[in-house]
C-alpha cells in the first residue's frame, strides 16, 4: 500500500480492535513500509497506554508517529511527547460542534490532531462521518487530519469545502477489517487528485 503513494500507514495496537496487530509483528510491518516507500510514515495507534507499555511505543520500534485514540489529557500527551521521541497525534472523537473547542487545549502538546466521529463504545474505524458544516470554521493552530467515512465517492465534495492536512481512511477501503483493498485505496488517491508514484517500489 505504501507504494501507491499514501503519506502514512497506521498499525493498530488496541487489543479490542479487529485490526489489532501483536507487538512481535509491528516492526516487521513498519520495516516493509519503509522498504517500499521511505517517506511514508509509520503510525502506531494506541488508546490510553499504561506506563508499562511505553517501551514498545518509543522511538526505535519502527514507527515515527504515535496516534492516541483514547481519553489522553493534554498533560499526558505532553509527557508522552517528551519521553518517547516520536511525533504525537491526538485523535478527538467529536459528537457535537462544541467538542471542537477541545482542540485548543492540545495545541502546544501534540504535533497534529485527528478528528473522528463519536460512536458509543468504539474508538475508530466505524465509517461514520462528521457533518462538514461543523468544520467550516475549524482553524486550529496545528495540522489536522479528518477521519470517519472517508471514501472515494465523497472526497471531491469534502475537499471542495475543507482543507485538512490529511485524510484517514480505514473501513471504506477494506475488503474486511484489517484487509485493505488496494483498488479502493487507488480510487481514493485518484479522488484526491493523486496517483501512484512510479518511482516507488
Amino acid at each position: 500500500m505504501a507504494a501507491l503513494g499514501v503519506d502514512a500507514i497506521g498499525v493498530i495496537a488496541v487489543p479490542a480492535s479487529p485490526r489489532y496487530v501483536a507487538p512481535e509483528r509491528r516492526q516487521e510491518l513498519f520495516a516493509a513500509v519503509c522498504a517500499s516507500a521511505s517517506d511514508c510514515r509509520g503510525v502506531l495507534v494506541v488508546a490510553d497506554p499504561a506506563d508499562a507499555e511505553l517501551v514498545l511505543l518509543a522511538a526505535g520500534q519502527g514507527h515515527q508517529v504515535l496516534q492516541l485514540h483514547g481519553e489522553e489529557s493534554p498533560s499526558r500527551c505532553r509527557q508522552l511527547r517528551s519521553h518517547l521521541g516520536v511525533e504525537i497525534w491526538k485523535a478527538l472523537r467529536i459528537r457535537s460542534p462544541q467538542d471542537l473547542e477541545r482542540a485548543q487545549a492540545y495545541g502546544e502538546v501534540v504535533d497534529a490532531l485527528l478528528l473522528d466521529a463519536w460512536v458509543p463504545d468504539q474508538l475508530g474505524g466505524t465509517g461514520h462521518s462528521l457533518p462538514l458544516s461543523w468544520l467550516r470554521d475549524f482553524q486550529p493552530s496545528l495540522p489536522w487530519w479528518l477521519a470517519g467515512g472517508i471514501r472515494p465517492e465523497t472526497v471531491p465534495d469534502l475537499l471542495a469545502k475543507l482543507r485538512p492536512a490529511g485524510l484517514d481512511a480505514s473501513s471504506s477501503v477494506e475488503s474486511s477489517p484489517g484487509e485493505k483493498n488496494l483498488e479502493r485505496v487507488s480510487q481514493l488517491l485518484a479522488a484526491m487528485g493523486r496517483s501512484a508514484d512510479p518511482n516507488r517500489c
